[in-house]
């Protein structure tokens, strides 16, 4: 019969691992307490719900991002062959009215030029028309970026009142109230609105308010992590 993890860990060694389980337990017993007694809960629940959006949404910002990227290489490799074709007959051409030039044909020979010279300018608009259809592909392809310019903007929207709510669950947890109404000012700001939940401080002038991801980090820091 298979042992528990706990009669493992205890068989493992000096009992420092059973030590080691049931302070772990004890850890997240505390934690939940916490969490309930803090009403803290229900940001919780919002926070693990983000993260399966969130993967939603940047595997279809990397779907959208794929396809545009070969809408763009498919009108490129039409448009590729279409443009040598244009380039070879111009040099082509040039080069034989060059020779006529230097060496007039005769009659013959000069009107022959001269229906396959009128041949290529009738296909050239017909050419040129074509790349410029696959130019507009190229265009068309790049209205991705305004969809998945807003899908990523909702993300950071999201990502950063998930960061903040968090904070904000640190920050009530600090046991000094002193120190803890001092760090709840600098989430909150001067006004006592929350500042973070309504994004990073547009007046940088402002002392005392967290105002970029830099000040989040330093509040962390000061909350020891």
């Amino acid at each position: 019969m298979l042992r528990s993890d706990e009669q493992q860990i205890s068989e493992s060694g000096d009992g420092s691992g059973n030590e080691l389980f049931q302070r772990l337990g004890q850890l997240t017993r505390m934690l939940r307490v916490n969490i309930r007694g803090l009403g803290l809960q229900h940001e919780m629940e919002e926070a693990a719900k983000v993260i399966p959006d969130t993967m939603s949404r940047l595997d279809y910002v990397a779907s959208m991002t794929e396809q545009s990227a070969q809408r763009v290489l498919n009108a490129v490799d039409r448009t590729q062959p279409l443009q040598e074709s244009i380039q070879e007959g111009a040099q082509t051409l040039d080069l034989r009215w060059d020779g006529w030039l230097e060496n007039p044909l005769d009659l013959e020979q000069a009107r022959a030029l001269a229906l396959e010279t009128q041949c290529y300018l009738k296909q050239v608009p017909v050419m040129t028309q074509a790349s410029s259809k696959e130019l507009l592909e190229i265009t068309m392809a790049q209205d991705f970026q305004d969809l998945t310019g807003q899908v990523i903007k909702k993300m950071n929207d999201v990502m950063q009142s998930v960061e903040h709510q968090l904070l904000g669950i640190l920050v009530d947890s600090v046991a000094d109230e002193k120190h803890r109404d001092e760090l709840r000012q600098k989430v909150t700001g001067a006004s006592g609105q929350a500042a973070l939940l309504n994004g990073p401080q547009i007046d940088p002038s402002v002392e005392g308010v967290v105002s970029g991801q830099d000040q989040v980090d330093d509040l962390l820091d000061e909350l020891g992590f």
